[in-house]
This record gives C-alpha cells, sequence and structure tokens, in this order.
C-alpha cells in the first residue's frame, strides 16, 4: 500500500513540520538528532524504502491464565543506498506482528557511512565501508572489516540482507557468539554500521577513502 502524506494526521511535532514542507529531508532529522516517533515520518522522507522480514517466530509465555503464544517478527528496511533501520514486532497473529516490527524498524533508521577503506582496492569509490566497525546485542557481536571490490558480501544471511539494503556491496566480517538469534544477530549488524558514523575523518582522507553518508545521487 503506497503512502498517501494527505490522508496522514501527524500526531507529533517533527511530523507536523515534514507534513508541512518544513523539513524535506531525511538527513536534516539526523543531523539535529531529533526524535523519529512516527513510520511516516520516513514514509515521506525515503519513499523508496525496501522491506525484508528476516523471521517470524512463535513465542509461548506462562500467565496465570495459562500459556500464552504470539509472534514475534524481525524485519530490516532500507533504500540500498545509504539509510537502513532494524525493528521487532511482537502480536498474536502474524500480519500485525510484521507490521510492528516494519513501523519499529522505520523509527530506527540511520545514515550509513560507505567508502573503500580496503587497501587492497583504493578505488575511491563508496562499494564497501572506510573502516572496521563493531556491533553488539545480548551474545551476538560482529566486526565488518572494508574488502576489495568484486567480494560481494561474507557474511551470513541475515547479516547480508542488512548490509545489502544499508547499500554495502562488498564487506568481511567476523561474527562471535550465538549468532541463531535473527534478531540478536541484525541488530549487532545495525550496531556496527551505526558505530560507523562515531569515528571522526580529517577531510583529505575522507577524499582518499571515498567516504559518503547517506543517499549518493
Amino acid at each position: 500500500m503506497r503512502f498517501n502524506i494527505d490522508e496522514w494526521e501527524p500526531k507529533t511535532k517533527v511530523g507536523r513540520m515534514v507534513k508541512e514542507g518544513i523539513i524535506t529531508d531525511i538527513d536534516y532529522i539526523l543531523d539535529n538528532n531529533l526524535p523519529i516517533l512516527e513510520p511516516e515520518i520516513v514514509d515521506a522522507l525515503l519513499p523508496d524504502l525496501e522491506e525484508k522480514v528476516l523471521d517470524v517466530k512463535l513465542v509461548q509465555r506462562m500467565h496465570k491464565s495459562g500459556r500464552r503464544a504470539r509472534f514475534r517478527a524481525t524485519v530490516v528496511v532500507g533504500n540500498r543506498n545509504g539509510y537502513v533501520g532494524v525493528g521487532k514486532g511482537k502480536a498474536k497473529e502474524v500480519g500485525p506482528a510484521i507490521r510492528k516490527a516494519i513501523a519499529q524498524a522505520k523509527k530506527n533508521i540511520i545514515r550509513v557511512k560507505r567508502g573503500c577503506g580496503s587497501w587492497e582496492c583504493g578505488c575511491g569509490t563508496p562499494h564497501s565501508i572506510p573502516f572496521k566497525g563493531y556491533g553488539k546485542c545480548g551474545s551476538t557481536a560482529i566486526i565488518i572489516m572494508p574488502a576489495p571490490k568484486g567480494v560481494g558480501l561474507v557474511a551470513g544471511d541475515v547479516a547480508k540482507a542488512v548490509l545489502g539494503l544499508a547499500g554495502i556491496k562488498d564487506v568481511w566480517t567476523k561474527t562471535f557468539g550465538e549468532t541463531r538469534t535473527t534478531y540478536n544477530f541484525a541488530m549487532a549488524t545495525y550496531e556496527a554500521l551505526k558505530s560507523l558514523n562515531f569515528t571522526r575523518i580529517m577531510d583529505t582522507h575522507k577524499e582518499k577513502l571515498g567516504i559518503v553518508e547517506g543517499r549518493v545521487l
């Protein structure tokens, strides 16, 4: 179902600013650390987002009334051009659980730093990442490292989905701990990409490594 901005009734200040045309770029929100509390904000500013369901599991818990079963979905969203988000959702049925997960993933959207940090390549195009990144969630940890052009995504299926939707084409990865938990694995990869944003780089190195943040036109 396509998003229609005219039918949207924003509930937050940022949402109203987006609908009124005051904010027209997702980068303005991310640069100023403004809260994304409505998934429609991302729908309006990043209309080319793709969604991928990574996992749907039946989760059972004991309550006073007996055993209660719910579905838990893990979803990744991205535009394959510098933006990605991961989310999970729980509900009694599969459809609502997936919709909740998509909404959370959109609220968790981040801008990804890309470049060519591999000493074997040095092409200066944003096909990989500029330097090493580390992420951890629960007992799952991952290190992502720059790779030369043509290597592809050397990673598990979950990490591959997150990296691919972020717009990264070549990367080496090393995982630690329990990687069978889909959500933890996806979030660890997401945190590794997020960690790249906390490293400061000199302008001369930016040019040399071909670093770009967010979308490349």
